[in-house]
């Protein structure tokens, strides 16, 4: 007796599961996109949760990270370069003023991620502390020279809000854009004498002694901006009219690092930790719980978050006040976010 009809059996038996799987198991696909992150900072690091946690590929999706500095991040949206991008909501709004409207599928923080720490010869000579009042500590920044990511950025309107603030011109402030890592070589040899950027980059001089704290938006600066829509996940409108499952699985999946960074904090700290492995490790984790407490959950935005970007816009001088948007309708969803 040979066995081939039992390999005739076992073949049919086998095409016979097959047959019972469902059809949307058989058909399901994973979708490629590209991620665009605008630098190298924690208020952006949910991308990295997203990829070291394997959060792209549980929802479906094979997912390339790309670092565009600054603005470049939402031009590569409004290009059709890249699919996604984490960008600022001020770049949002003010791409919307000029006709160029993107939907915002998440919002991640509801504070101001930046801070701005100032050498403490320099806080000293102004007469400013960490607990100066908000809106005078910006008088430090007066003929003094920064740091920011790149110009037009969140992180350079922060600088411009202190500064205007204190009664200081912003022409009297000296803005040297740089990346985080060329930023602090040029702290520690005395080339510039203050820092602009996400966390933790400002918080390093500031733990070490040598730096005073100006402005801190994780911890809720200035206070009469809250709430604020600071990292938002924005895509063309038309990507999610053509392709509403691909948003979800988007939506789904920053959604899940929200509850991570909420819920599971030692699991989102260990991906922080691995990615700025160079950073001691007091930074990383009192960096990291600023940013857990300016997370947002759910991951949503709302017409006063974005109407208080827009003033913060408009008072850095990034916008004039009558470029405000009457109406932020069709600029956000949380359809793709909801459990």
């Amino acid at each position: 007796m040979t066995l081939k009809p039992f390999r005739r059996l076992a073949m049919a038996a086998g095409l016979s599961l097959v047959a019972t799987v469902p059809l949307h198991a058989q058909q399901a696909t994973v979708d490629k996109i590209t991620m665009a992150y605008p630098g190298f900072a924690f208020s952006l690091a949910d991308v990295f949760v997203g990829t070291d946690l394997g959060l792209w590929a549980k929802h479906g999706l094979d997912a390339k990270e790309v670092m565009i500095a600054g603005v470049g991040s939402i031009n590569a949206v409004i290009s059709g370069s890249v699919e996604f991008a984490e960008a600022s909501a001020l770049s949002m709004t003010r791409a919307a003023a000029k006709g160029q409207r993107l939907l915002i599928i998440a919002s991640l923080h509801n504070r101001p991620m930046v801070q701005v720490s100032i050498r403490k010869e320099a806080a000293e000579a102004a007469g400013v502390t960490a607990i100066t009042p908000f809106d005078k500590r910006g008088v430090a920044l007066k003929g003094r020279v920064v740091v920011v990511d790149t110009i037009n950025s969140i992180v350079h309107a922060y600088v411009l809000l202190l500064a205007i603030r204190a009664g200081v011109n912003p022409d009297d402030v000296k803005i040297a854009p740089m990346q985080p890592l060329d930023m602090l070589a040029a702290y520690e040899k005395h080339q510039v004498d203050g820092l602009a950027q996400t966390l933790p980059w400002p918080m390093k001089p500031v733990q070490e002694g040598t730096a005073v704290m100006l402005g801190d938006g994780p911890l809720g600066e200035p206070s009469d901006m809250t709430p604020f829509s600071n990292t938002v996940v924005v895509t063309k409108p038309e990507t999610c009219e053509q392709k509403p499952a691909l948003c979800m699985k988007v939506g789904q999946v920053f959604a899940e690092i929200v509850d991570i960074i909420k819920d599971r904090p030692a699991d989102a700290l260990a991906v922080f930790k691995k990615r700025f492995d160079t950073l001691d490790a007091k930074l990383v984790e009192s960096s990291f719980e600023e940013v857990r407490a300016g997370t947002a959950r759910p991951p949503v935005t709302s017409t006063e978050a974005l109407r208080h970007a827009e003033q913060f816009n408009v008072e850095a001088g990034l916008m004039k006040k009558d470029e405000m948007l009457t109406s932020y309708d069709g600029l956000f969803t949380d359809k793709y976010v909801k459990h």
